[in-house]
């Protein structure tokens, strides 16, 4: 079994770099119709890559994986036969409608805005022609263990970075608050701001905390259970993020599955070659909100309240408070321009700089009032990590097996890889028995083996030359680059002669296997008449257009999540029944929103709540209707 570890490319710089680091394949944004609006790239840029990730066998996947309004979607089809023909492996799509459209023969993925998470919902998908999903995040190692047994599709699923308070595909507070949707890839992100809490009553709970801002996904400690269960791609998030977080995380993962796949015989990695590092990854040392494992095992407290921003790596505690230096109880080296940050007595992130380090005394840029002893600190700009990383951090190689041998007119040298694919290159040139035939047989091998700025190395050597002979070395040189150019040419022809296919039009128009259910609210996301069509044609009756459409947000959940800020609080109703009943309320920027949980579903919703806790509206029957891909019979309880 061939396991996939999936890096994110913000842009070419990146993607190539995900993939010296150990990625077997890199999602990009395409240069329209990206979930995340901000990391468009040009289809040139996306070519070049593809054609650097071929020469490993890596893959490129694009990200066509927003919901499209109808004058659009002639727009997006064209640009999926421009990614297509640019060598992208497979799009990534939310908006059904597409497959009403003469796409080209291009692998599908989708998306986890679908919102992946039933059997019946994964099983539709691999109907209609989807060659993988992508698992919610929400989904846990059971559920996921029920879905591979049920299915033959693809499974990939999320194991590092930032998580959505949202189920994936079904959060429009963005797109009430700001008009900028989410699902159309321009979310303002309002889960990350700060909210006031209060009870039916009006009386105020928390204030001024980061309620909805969860930490960080790390599945690392779970790899080998996500593999049990049937996951193949493993899928860090963060196509935002900077150059160190992608060399740093894709490298931290590379090595964990290499160790996994070296005591297993059965499974291997997607693409060639091996990674050589310079560096020690370490994801503490990058971007990270601290970490949670979610929902894979079992619910977990999983949020941050003091900030959405990053912490860092936890270094130690504060040993002692001079007139303006801190002296700290920690066994890691400290640099000037370095980020401490700690918890202030209020429960909010606060930060200094440091400008001056003596041992474990530093003198900070200022000094922060509310600093006791013992406090615990973070280090959320590493300085000496940054520069490391700016460097050169890794080498990825395909190891060869080199050849030479005499031809009437000179030379020729094959170069074979381990993925049995080889290139043989010819030269004329003048050959004389050497005087000194151990010293010239060496100079050809050491010649030969100079691979230093390609993708290979040497591994074996053999000279089936009749006598060794003095060659000039320009010569030899010239023979080395041409086998090389070839080779590299020829991986990247015979990935490409090799891509996954996904049904034609004509194949899909003649499926008409039945979608789970008869009728569609808003949740279903449908914007555009394809998708509407597409539906219709699979069973559905009814149907409501999405709110990027409609507009309507009268009664409608704003966001339905599997967190929930009562067991996050400590007052669960099913954990804790004497705690206080009742809804409770968001405040934030004058904005009221109602927090209504299903304890039989282990949900919460948001609803917004124009009067606060002073009126209290019956829940809405709409908001209790299951929505498309929701948890149902078919899918195991959570333990």
């Amino acid at each position: 079994m061939q396991l996939e570890l999936l890096s994110p490319a913000k842009n070419l710089d990146q993607g190539r770099e995900a993939i010296n680091h150990g990625a077997d394949a890199v999602y990009i944004g395409a240069p329209a119709f990206g979930a995340r609006e901000a990391a468009g790239n040009t289809l040139s840029d996306i070519e070049r890559l593809a054609r650097y990730a071929h020469i490993y066998r890596a893959r490129v996947f694009a990200t066509v994986n927003t919901l499209l309004f109808d004058n659009e979607i002639d727009d997006a089809v064209r640009l999926l036969h421009q990614l297509y023909e640019a060598g992208v492996d497979a799009a990534i799509i939310q908006d059904l409608g597409l497959l009403e459209c003469d796409l080209p023969p291009i692998e599908l993925h989708a998306s986890t805005q679908t919102h992946n998470l039933s059997l019946q919902r994964v099983q539709f998908l691999e109907s209609v022609g989807f060659r993988r999903v992508i698992l919610a995040r929400e989904t846990s190692l059971q559920q996921m263990q029920h879905l591979r047994r049920h299915t033959s599709v693809e499974l990939e699923s999320f194991v590092h970075g930032a998580l959505c308070v949202c189920y994936s595909g079904q959060c429009y507070l963005s797109q009430y608050l700001t008009g900028r949707s989410g699902n159309r890839g321009a979310c303002a992100q309002p889960c990350r701001s700060a909210y006031d809490l209060f009870d039916a009553h009006g009386n105020p709970l928390r204030k001024d905390q980061h309620l909805l801002s969860l930490r960080d996904f790390s599945a690392a400690n779970h790899l080998q259970d996500m593999i049990a269960a049937g996951i193949t791609s493993f899928k860090i998030e963060g196509r935002l993020k900077d150059m160190d977080y992608v060399k740093n995380v894709t490298a931290y993962y590379r090595q964990l599955l290499d160790r996994i796949i070296e005591g297993q015989p059965h499974l291997s990695a997607a693409s060639s070659g091996s990674c050589r590092f310079f560096f020690t990854p370490d994801p503490e040392r990058t971007f990270n909100r601290g970490f949670t494992d979610y929902f894979l095992r079992q619910r977990q407290p999983m949020a941050n309240f003091a900030t959405p921003k990053s912490l860092g790596k936890r270094i130690g505690t504060v040993a002692a408070l001079g007139r303006d230096t801190i002296t700290l109880r920690t066994s890691l080296p400290l640099t000037p321009g370095d980020g401490l940050c700690f918890l202030n007595p209020r429960g909010q992130l606060e930060g200094f700089l440091v400008n001056h380090v003596q041992g474990a005394t530093i003198r900070p840029n200022r000094m922060p009032d509310s600093l006791k002893p013992g406090t615990p600190i973070w280090r959320n700009n590493d300085q000496s990590f940054s520069r490391q990383l700016q460097g050169r951090t890794a080498e990825r190689t395909i190891p060869l097996s080199i050849t030479l041998a005499d031809t009437p007119a000179g030379l020729s040298l094959t170069l074979a890889d381990t993925d049995g694919l080889q290139a043989t290159a010819t030269i004329a040139c003048p050959k004389e028995p050497a005087r000194d035939t151990l010293r010239a047989a060496e100079q050809m091998q050491r010649q030969l083996s100079k691979l230093g700025d390609t993708p290979f190395r040497a591994h074996t050597f053999a000279n089936h030359c009749a006598q060794p002979w003095f060659v000039p070395a320009a010569a030899l040189n010239q023979l080395r680059r041409d086998a090389t150019e070839q080779l590299i040419l020829h991986r990247i022809d015979s990935h490409l002669q090799h891509r996954g296919h996904c049904p034609t039009l004509a194949q899909r128009q003649v499926d008409t296997t039945p979608y789970f259910e008869t009728s569609l609210d808003y949740r279903a996301n449908i914007v555009n008449t394809f998708a509407e069509h597409f539906y219709r044609q699979h069973g559905v009756q009814q149907l409501e257009f999405g709110l990027e459409k409609t507009h309507h947000y009268d009664g409608v959940a704003l966001m339905t999540t599997q967190y929930c800020l009562r067991y996050e609080l400590g007052i669960c109703l099913k954990r804790n029944p004497s705690a206080p009943t009742g809804p409770l309320f968001l405040h934030n920027n004058g904005r009221w929103f109602r927090l209504q949980t299903d304890c039989a579903q282990c949900h919460m919703q948001l609803f917004a709540a124009p009067g606060g806790p002073t009126q209290q509206p019956l829940p809405s029957a709409r908001a209790k209707a299951p929505s498309p891909g929701s948890p149902s019979s078919q899918t195991p309880p959570r333990q």
